[in-house]
C-alpha cells in the first residue's frame, strides 16, 4: 500500500478542510436544532453551501452528479468533513443516506435511480434504512427478522414494526427489509408519505447529529408493487452486506474527524492552561493522555486506509471492515474520553465542543453492529480459516504419501 497522496487529493483535502472551518463550523451555533438533530431547514442551507463549493455528495458516481470518489479518497474527505458534527450533513455523506446511496448505485434499476437516487444525490431528499426491530425481532442478529412481506397480486403487503431507524422523520423514502413467504429476506423501496407507513414516535437518544433522529416505524398492510423491489427477491441479507461493509468504514472516517477535533481542543487547552506552576501538558498524567490520543488516532486512520485500499482492489472486506469498526470505534471513543478528562469542567459543559462530541460518539460502538458482535464474527472466521488451513495441509501430506 502506497501512503502517498496525489496532489489532486491533497488539494481536495485542503478544500474540504477550509470549507468546514470557514463555512460549516460557524453554523454550529445555528438555533435550528433540537435533541433529535438538525432541522430540515438547516440541512437544506448546509446542502446549498456544499453545492456552491462543489463538494456535495462527493462519494456518488459522476453519472449521478457526485465526484466518484474511491474508498481511499472518501477516507480523506470524510475525515475532514467529520471535523464538524454538521459537516457530514452539509456534504450529504451522513448516515444512513451515505450507505443508502452506495447501495442504490450498486443494486437499483435505472428507473429506481431516477425516481429516488438522483434527487437524493442532489440533496433534495433524504432516506432511511428500515431493518432493526424491537425485541424479539432483528437487531445485531438480522436473521431474527420478523417484518413480513406477503404476496398480493403484482406486489407485496408489508407488516411489521421497526425502531432505531435513523432519519425516518422527514425521509422521502425507505429501504425496508422484510421476510417473504419463502422465509428469505428481501429489500423493498417505498415512499414515506403512504398511509401504510406511520412514524409512531422519535426515540430519545444520546446523539443529536442526525437530521430526523431515530424513529419507530409501523408498517400496516403497506402495498409495494413488484417493480419497487430493490434487487432480487430473497437477496436482502446479501445486499445488506453490500451496504454495511463500506458503511461501517465511512462511520469510522467521519468519527475520526470528530476525535481529531476533540484532541485539537485538548492540546490547545493543555498547552495554555497552567496548574501547579506549569502548563497542564507538562504534567506527566496529561502529557501521557495526549500521547495516547495521538497513537489511537494514527492507529484508527491506518485501519481505515488499509480497509479502504482493499475495497478499492475489489475485495469484500467483511472481516476487515468488522476489525476496523471495532478498533476505530473504541480508539476514537478513548480519544474523546481523555479529552473530557483533560478539559476538566469545560469538558463536561457546553463551554467546549468536546461535551457534544462525547455524547454523540458513544453510540458509535453500537451502530452498525456492537463491538462484541464483530469480535464474535471475526473469531468464527479466524477459526474457520485455521481449520481450512489444517485440512489443506493434511490433504497435501496425504497426496505426498
Amino acid at each position: 500500500m502506497n501512503f502517498e497522496l496525489s496532489d489532486t487529493l491533497l488539494e481536495l483535502q485542503q478544500k474540504t478542510r477550509d470549507f468546514i472551518r470557514n463555512e460549516i463550523i460557524p453554523m454550529e451555533a445555528d438555533p435550528r436544532f433540537d435533541s433529535h438533530g438538525p432541522h430540515e431547514s438547516l440541512r437544506r442551507d448546509l446542502i446549498e453551501k456544499a453545492r456552491a463549493a462543489g463538494l456535495l455528495t462527493p462519494h456518488a458516481s459522476r453519472e449521478m452528479g457526485g465526484l466518484g470518489l474511491t474508498h481511499i479518497e472518501k477516507a480523506i474527505v470524510f475525515e475532514e468533513a467529520g471535523y464538524s458534527w454538521l459537516g457530514p450533513t452539509a456534504l450529504n455523506i451522513h448516515a444512513p443516506d451515505e450507505g443508502n446511496i452506495h447501495l442504490m448505485e450498486e443494486v437499483a434499476t435505472p428507473a429506481q435511480k431516477e425516481r429516488w437516487l438522483r434527487p437524493q444525490v442532489e440533496g433534495h431528499i433524504r432516506s432511511c434504512f428500515a431493518m432493526t426491530e424491537p425485541d424479539p425481532g432483528a437487531g445485531a442478529d438480522p436473521s431474527m427478522l420478523r417484518t413480513t412481506a406477503t404476496r398480493d397480486g403484482k406486489g407485496y403487503r408489508i407488516n411489521g414494526r421497526k425502531w432505531f431507524i435513523t432519519g425516518a422523520d422527514g425521509a422521502s423514502y425507505a429501504i425496508i427489509m422484510a421476510r417473504t413467504e419463502d422465509g428469505n429476506a428481501t429489500m423493498f423501496l417505498a415512499d414515506m408519505d403512504q398511509p401504510g407507513i406511520r412514524l409512531e414516535r422519535n426515540m430519545d437518544a444520546m446523539d443529536s447529529c442526525f437530521t430526523g433522529g431515530h424513529g419507530v416505524l409501523v408498517f400496516d398492510n403497506l402495498y409495494v408493487p413488484e417493480e419497487d423491489i430493490l434487487g432480487e427477491l430473497g437477496k436482502g441479507f446479501r445486499y445488506a452486506q453490500v451496504r454495511l461493509a463500506p458503511a461501517r468504514l465511512t462511520h469510522c472516517m467521519r468519527w475520526l474527524g470528530q476525535a481529531r477535533r476533540a484532541n485539537d481542543a485538548a492540546v490547545e487547552y493543555a498547552s495554555r492552561r497552567h496548574a501547579f506552576g506549569k502548563p497542564l501538558a507538562e504534567h506527566e498524567g496529561v502529557g501521557f493522555m495526549l500521547a495516547d490520543n495521538d497513537m489511537d488516532i494514527h492507529t484508527a486512520r491506518l485501519h481505515i486506509w488499509h480497509t479502504a485500499w482493499l475495497l478499492d482492489k475489489g475485495e469484500r472486506c467483511n472481516f476487515e471492515s468488522s476489525r476496523a469498526k471495532v478498533v476505530c470505534s473504541e480508539a476514537e471513543w478513548r480519544v474523546v474520553d481523555r479529552c473530557v478528562q483533560i478539559l476538566g469542567g469545560q469538558g463536561v459543559t457546553a463551554e467546549k465542543e468536546v461535551m457534544r462530541i462525547f455524547t454523540d460518539m458513544r453510540a458509535f460502538r453500537i451502530y452498525d453492529g456492537p463491538s462484541e458482535v464483530h469480535r464474535w464474527s471475526m473469531a468464527r472466521k479466524i477459526v474457520h480459516a485455521a481449520q481450512k488451513a489444517r485440512e489443506a495441509a493434511a490433504a497435501q501430506q496425504g497426496g505426498q504419501a
